[in-house]
């Protein structure tokens, strides 16, 4: 199991709670999201590691950003 931490920029509201875990549940491997809209963290837990880019890259299709 693998679980990272991110900190987004740009979520605002409800649907970009809601919009994270349906994009980055995508990845075969993740099993879990959660967002905390508050602090900006956006926690994910999958059974493998995931490559460095793929969150990031999934984030900004969202339309938001990883900043750490």
């Amino acid at each position: 199991m693998s679980e990272n931490v991110y900190t987004v920029q740009g979520m605002t509201c409800e649907h970009c709670v809601d919009a994270l875990p349906s994009e980055l549940s995508s990845f075969a491997s993740v099993t879990h999201v959660d967002v905390d809209l508050a602090s900006g963290r956006v926690r994910v837990v999958s059974d493998e590691p995931l490559d460095d880019d793929a969150v990031p890259t999934a984030v900004w299709a969202a339309g938001y950003e990883v900043v750490s």
